[in-house]
């Protein structure tokens, strides 16, 4: 009697499923769905467990009243889960799509994933061989269950990952959609991102937007939401845009029907930002063209947004130039001038982002952005952080070696022909003739010299941060190139600033325990305290090798010597830093004490002192003694002076005449006949001669170009003896010799 009910509810059953009557199967009150349940068990034939898994799969999607009524009973969940075992298709996508109906709701989503279901459809999808309603089933139970922040982790970190990224390639449209739901909904958790990344995720959604066919919206919006929430990390964002896709604000239409005059002197009004940031993802040809097209109109808040997206975008040579040649520099220049710090900030970031490269920088330099950017850096009241970037773009467009790279520069990595050319088409394109345009760079930098910049320069120099400082040391080293008297840099309170620059806060904190506990904020921090003492010090190398007068040159050797002390040299001849002050301080002060100084204790002081800086066998100390042309006063203190400065100036001309480029500058001083005739002469022949004068008389007396010139004056004379013999008889002339 029992068996007869149960085959005929069966045979029921399976004539309803096989008719897809839902509409019989929803008006099952819960005495059936109590026995459907229970045929779900082991212990029941196969094919019943495939016809109640069908029926209650069907059942459930009714909504969340049937779901409600197939959840009244424990143990249901771990029943379905056991079909996904199933080798019957029709089982495993009954059974998926009912995890998939009860995972919908949020009340049972944790129940269904303790019950092992993310694992059981990890070994599911893994078989080589599934139909496609099965894997969307499954993929969708994925989906929803990778709303709850918990169950995102565990999926990401399981072997679920690489398989949805696999069906991402599917035939299927709802597989692949479901598989980019499921992606879009793991980014969420943010510390999912970089496995996801390093599982290769952002290549594979990036195609969907980048495809110029009409494919699924869903997955387009799905791969662009994924996309987006990566971007957001500044180092995903570079591989998204590597990808071929630009980060673009989204605004409202209206902000496009109103346009910024292409010449607007004035700066724009002050705006309530928009407080919607929303973006989307749009190919580089249209992000680019959609970004400098916001540059032009007169809502703020989307030229702020926009000049953001522009700095994100510009990661390489080929963004870079592809925002100059869609016109992006001209506005951005222009808006330097805008009074509303945010906005200034945005342009002055974006503008540093492309003056990495070399042409665009120097078409930046050609819109004029200099005279607004050493604006900005004269007005005290501008944020750091404007100020910073301002040195930047500066530093850059001033860069003495920038022409250099330009003209060895062959274009872009990607082979991008435009670039090769791009500062001569964009000269031809604007009509801009390269004379006149030599002249306004010429006229341009000339406002570097501006005392009040200057000031500003040094003023940064004081109190500034390290990398600041940096910047404002090498924009003055462009100011010493410019400037070779020095006029402009030492009316200034030069000397202070540079001594701060010296005494950096990191180097006295160094037995801090701020390397204990923040080592990488340390290490950062004694880095740009290096490279700002570093910029400084050659400064300061500018400054000593200049004409300034000697007196100036004082403090800057004292700096370097302080300097030299930080690095922890010793200050001997070896020293690079010893010798650029011997050569360019030290010499040229004893030279202009030998030659200005009415006392001849003094001259001979300087020419004992100057002896000894010589003997130490320096390099290039010898040449730059004979460039200031001193041979002439040392001829004269071995004539006039003692017995030791004559011994001193002596051996300068001996370590002189090592080098024979200056024999006939010492011929010409007279210095052979003076040491011939002078008292060393006279006590070689007592035996307490110098060795100096023997070894100087022979190699000057053994140099071709000396006996060459000697040569030249008997010549000479023999010259002016026929001219004053002329006439005369031969007595007459030997009597004129003789006098002569």
């Amino acid at each position: 009697m029992v068996g007869v009910p149960w085959m005929l509810l069966r045979n029921s059953l399976h004539l309803l499923i096989l008719k897809k009557q839902r509409a019989l199967l929803l008006e099952l009150d819960d005495n059936y769905v109590a026995l459907f349940v229970r045929m779900l068990g082991l212990d029941h034939d196969p094919l019943d467990r495939d016809q109640a898994i069908v029926a209650l799969w069907k059942y459930s999607l009714g909504g969340k009243k049937y779901i409600d009524a197939i959840m009244q009973f424990p143990g249901c969940i771990n029943l379905v889960v056991n079909l996904l075992r199933s080798e019957s298709s029709s089982t495993c996508e009954a059974a998926a799509g009912l995890l998939r109906s009860l995972s919908s709701i949020n009340l049972y989503r944790d129940s269904v994933a303790d019950s092992g279901a993310v694992e059981e459809i990890t070994r599911l999808l893994s078989r080589p061989t599934l139909t496609p309603e099965v894997k969307e089933q499954s993929m969708s139970t994925l989906w929803n269950l990778s709303v709850d922040e918990k169950i995102r982790v565990k999926i990401a970190n399981s072997d679920i990952l690489p398989l949805v990224i696999k069906y991402l390639d599917d035939e299927e449209v709802k597989v692949k959609e479901a598989a980019g739901g499921v992606l879009a909904n793991l980014v969420l958790s943010h510390v999912n991102h970089e496995i996801m990344v390093e599982a290769g995720v952002i290549p594979k959604l990036a195609k969907f937007l980048k495809s110029d066919e009409d494919g699924s919206k869903i997955m387009r919006k799905e791969a662009r939401n994924a996309l987006l929430e990566l971007a957001k990390d500044e180092y995903y964002r570079i591989i998204v845009i590597e990808e071929g896709l630009i980060p673009v604000p989204i605004i409202g239409t209206a902000a496009y029907k109103t346009f910024r005059p292409e010449m607007e002197d004035k700066s724009l009004s002050q705006s309530e930002y928009s407080p919607d940031q929303r973006l989307t993802l749009l190919p580089w040809m249209d992000g680019v063209a959609r970004l400098v097209l916001m540059l032009e109109l007169e809502d703020e808040s989307a030229i702020l947004r926009a000049a953001r997206s522009i700095a994100d975008a510009s990661i390489n040579e080929h963004m870079r130039i592809a925002f100059k040649e869609a016109g992006a520099i001209k506005y951005l220049v222009q808006l330097l001038n805008n009074n509303v710090d945010a906005v200034r900030f945005a342009v002055t970031r974006a503008l540093e982002r492309l003056s990495v490269s070399n042409s665009v920088c120097h078409i930046i330099e050609a819109e004029g952005a200099i005279d607004p950017l050493i604006d900005i850096l004269n007005c005290s009241q501008i944020s750091d952080k404007i100020v910073e970037k301002s040195l930047n773009i500066l530093d850059r467009m001033l860069d003495p070696s920038k022409e250099m790279k330009l003209k060895f520069y062959s274009g872009p990595v990607n082979g991008s022909e435009k670039a090769l050319n791009a500062r001569k088409n964009h000269d031809v394109s604007k009509g801009i003739n390269i004379t006149e345009q030599s002249i306004s760079d010429v006229n341009a930098r000339k406002i570097i010299l501006d005392p009040a910049f200057i000031a500003r320069l040094v003023e940064i120099l004081k109190s500034s941060s390290p990398k600041m400082q940096r910047k404002a040391a090498s924009l003055l080293e462009f100011v010493a190139a410019t400037d070779p008297s020095m006029v402009s840099i030492i009316s200034v309170d030069i000397e202070s600033s540079l001594v701060a620059v010296l005494q950096q806060k990191a180097l006295k904190d160094m037995e801090s325990d701020i390397e204990a506990w923040q080592p990488e904020k340390y290490i950062l921090e004694i880095e740009e305290a290096g490279l700002a003492i570093s910029a400084a010090s050659r400064l300061l190398r500018e400054i000593l090798k200049s004409d300034i007068p000697l007196h100036n040159k004082d403090w800057v050797a004292a700096c370097l010597f302080k300097l030299s002390s930080l690095s922890g040299h010793n200050l001997n001849f070896e020293n690079p830093i010893n010798i650029e002050v011997t050569i360019y301080e030290t010499i040229p002060r004893l030279i202009e004490q030998i030659r200005t100084s009415f006392s001849l204790e003094a001259q001979e002081a300087a020419v004992v002192e100057l002896n000894r800086v010589i003997s130490e066998g320096m390099i290039d100390s010898t040449r730059a003694l004979a460039s200031e042309g001193v041979i002439v006063r040392l001829v004269k203190l071995i004539e006039e002076g003692s017995e030791r400065a004559a011994e001193a100036s002596l051996a300068i001309l001996y370590n002189l005449s090592m080098d024979s480029e200056n024999h006939s500058a010492i011929v010409a001083a007279g210095a052979v006949a003076s040491v011939k005739e002078n008292r060393f002469v006279t006590k070689a022949t007592m035996g307490t001669s110098t060795p100096f004068a023997e070894k100087f008389t022979y190699m000057i007396s053994s140099s071709r170009t000396s006996r060459i010139m000697e040569l030249s004056l008997d010549l000479v004379g023999d010259w002016r003896l026929r001219w004053l013999c002329r006439g005369r008889v031969g007595s007459e002339a030997l009597m004129v010799k003789g006098e002569g």
